[in-house]
């Protein structure tokens, strides 16, 4: 099938499937709507054989909470191959791999999914040995269950599918599309409340605006992801630029002054940086 028609499926294992109405909503509706994406929802509840329709149980070895019985969940996820074929079988889990953009932009290449969100306690850990590829979770922290984490990353990779958002340009500027943060945005009106829109951006210099919203996008990371710079390929020109700014808010911090940064409307400065320069916490920007 040719990318611009693809469609990606996604099956959800989910107890709350009412959930996932969110989704109907924004870019993953209009994605259903269009058909690039399809969404189908499935009960573990449906594949139980008791009357109370019973999905979790108590721990073997003691312990609180209630854990997600496995034998519904290998039950609906077998349906579901037998119906559409293997998808990546992904478990939302606390204990799974970090989600990043890269790993959001792999899986949107896949053409199926099957999501099992899990819930209580967790989930009987056969289901991690012999049914499941991966393991995602969206940081290090606990949510009730893996619905909302399902959803987050549904509609991540949803953006990212061909056709949906109108241009693409749009999600290939995006923060970590790049590797770095996203630079500000600015829109009408020109003034508001005093705060004016820079003026690199009303003067018609695609050149300079390129550059600025480079330059700010480099300038944002350093502040708040410094961490990123050491993961993406910079220039010399750019890292001479960082090193700059860098040594800048060095000096803001010793003087316990509170001197704002500006960029140039496509220019920068032409003091060389110190070979050994180096910033307030050791960190420095590596080389690539």
């Amino acid at each position: 099938m040719a990318s611009s028609t693809r469609v990606l499926r996604i099956d959800v294992v989910t107890p709350f499937p009412g959930m996932f109405s969110a989704l109907d909503e924004s870019i993953p509706g209009r994605a259903q709507i269009t058909g690039r994406l399809v969404l189908a929802m499935h009960n573990p509840r449906d594949e139980t054989t008791d009357p109370h329709r019973t999905i979790d149980d108590a721990p073997y070895g003691g312990g609180g909470g209630m854990v997600l019985k496995a034998e519904p969940i290998f039950r609906v996820v077998e349906r579901i191959t037998q119906e559409h074929g293997r998808g990546e079988i992904i478990l939302l889990s606390p204990q799974g791999e970090v989600l990043t953009q890269s790993r959001v932009e792999e899986l949107a290449r896949l053409d199926h999914w099957v999501l099992i969100c899990g819930h209580y306690k967790g989930v009987d850990e056969r289901v991690r040995e012999h049914l499941v590829d991966r393991e995602v979770s969206l940081g290090d922290y606990v949510l009730s269950g893996g619905e909302l984490a399902a959803m987050v990353l549904i509609d991540a990779a949803t953006r990212l599918l061909p056709g949906v958002v109108g241009n693409p340009a749009t999600v290939a500027s995006d923060s970590y599309s790049a590797g770095l943060l996203d630079h500000p945005h600015y829109t009408r009106p020109e003034v508001l409340r005093g705060w004016s829109v820079p003026p690199v951006l009303l003067s018609g210099d695609h050149r300079a605006i390129a550059l600025w919203r480079r330059q700010q996008s480099l300038l944002r990371t350093l502040q708040r992801r410094r961490d990123l710079l050491n993961l993406v390929s910079l220039s010399e020109e750019e890292r001479r630029f960082l090193d700059r700014h860098d040594r800048s808010s060095c000096d803001d911090e010793s003087d316990g002054g509170a001197r704002t940064m500006e960029v140039e409307c496509g220019h920068t400065s032409d003091r060389e940086p110190d070979a050994d320069a180096r910033s307030c916490n050791g960190g420095g920007v590596q080389p690539g």
